[in-house]
C-alpha cells in the first residue's frame, strides 16, 4: 500500500492504480511535516489549534512536491462541487472538487473521512471527493426521520461533471485511508439513513448491540460507486492497514486523537493533471 516517491517522505501514499500517465496523485501520512504535538507532523488544517505557521510550511511542502497548487476547501459534510480554476483560492464551501486545468490540485483534508480520488480514462479530468457518512447519505442525512440513501456527495459530483460537458462514461477512482469497519461504531440513525435495503448494503453493518453498529464505510462508498457504473475502484480495501483509526503512527484520526489528546491533525489526498 505504501510506496516509495522520490523526494517525498516514504510513508506518503502513491495511489497503485492504472491511471493515464497524464494524472497526478498523491495521499499524504501525519509524518514529514513541522507541527509539534498532538498535530505531529504534517497536519495540513488550519481550523485544528495547530500553529498556522506550521500549517502554511507543511502545505508549502506539499505544493513543492505536487507541482500544481493544491486547493484547500472548506469541508462541511455536504455536497456542493467545485469546479477549480487557476484562480480558484483556498476556503471555498464544497465537499468535492474536479478541474481540467494543470495549475491545481484536487485537495480533500480527512482524519476518519474517505478521501476518493477520481478521473476519467483519457485523462480529460481529475476530481476528489470528502466522505463521512453524511456526505455518503447526502440529503437523507439532514431530514429529521432518516430515510433510504438519496444523493450524496457522489451522485452530486457525477451530475455536475456530466452538466459541465466531461465524460463520465469511464471513470475510475481511488479510496484512501478512513476509519475502518473495527473501527467505526455507529447508531441507528446512520444505519437507516445509509442502508437502502439491498443484501449488499446490509452486509456493511455488524451489529453490536444496544442499536449499535461497525459501519464499513470504504465499503459503502464502493456500492456507491458500482451504482454510479464506476467498475475501476483502488485502494482501500477496508481492511486494518487502511484503518485510520488503528495506525497511530501513520495516520491522523480525529476519533482515536480527539478523545485523549483533544485534537487531531489532517491529511490530504491530491490528485492533479500535469499534460
Amino acid at each position: 500500500m505504501i510506496l516509495a516517491m522520490k523526494d517525498t517522505p516514504v510513508t506518503w501514499i502513491r495511489p497503485d492504480w492504472p491511471a493515464p500517465e497524464s494524472v497526478g496523485s498523491v495521499m499524504t501520512s501525519r509524518q514529514g511535516g513541522v507541527s509539534q504535538a498532538p498535530w505531529d507532523s504534517m497536519n495540513l488544517g488550519l481550523h485544528v489549534g495547530d500553529q498556522p505557521v506550521h500549517v502554511q510550511a507543511n502545505r508549502d511542502h506539499l505544493a513543492a512536491l505536487t507541482g500544481p497548487k493544491p486547493v484547500f476547501l472548506q469541508q462541511v459534510h455536504g455536497i456542493d462541487l467545485l469546479e477549480l480554476t487557476p484562480a480558484s483560492t483556498h476556503g471555498q464551501v464544497a465537499d468535492a472538487c474536479w478541474t481540467r486545468h494543470t495549475q491545481v490540485a484536487c485537495t480533500i483534508m480527512v482524519a476518519d473521512c474517505l478521501p476518493v480520488l477520481l478521473c476519467d480514462a483519457a485523462g480529460q479530468w481529475v476530481a476528489a471527493a470528502h466522505l463521512g457518512w453524511r456526505g455518503l447519505a447526502g440529503t437523507a442525512a439532514s431530514t429529521a426521520t432518516p430515510s433510504p440513501p438519496k444523493q450524496g456527495v457522489l451522485e452530486a459530483l457525477f451530475v455536475g461533471l456530466s452538466r459541465a460537458g466531461a465524460d463520465v462514461s469511464q471513470v475510475m477512482a481511488w479510496l484512501g485511508p478512513c476509519i475502518g469497519p473495527q473501527a467505526f461504531e455507529v447508531g441507528s440513525e446512520v444505519k437507516e439513513a445509509l442502508d437502502d435495503g439491498s443484501e449488499s448494503a446490509q452486509t456493511m453493518f455488524r451489529p453490536v448491540g444496544h442499536g449499535q453498529f461497525m459501519a464499513d464505510l470504504a465499503g459503502l462508498a464502493r456500492l456507491r460507486l458500482q451504482a454510479l457504473g464506476v467498475s475501476g475502484i483502488y485502494g482501500n480495501d477496508s481492511s486494518a492497514a487502511w484503518c485510520t483509526a488503528s495506525n497511530p503512527r501513520l495516520f491522523f484520526s480525529h476519533r482515536r486523537d480527539s478523545r485523549s489528546l483533544g485534537s487531531s491533525g489532517r491529511m490530504a489526498a491530491c490528485i492533479w493533471l500535469e499534460r
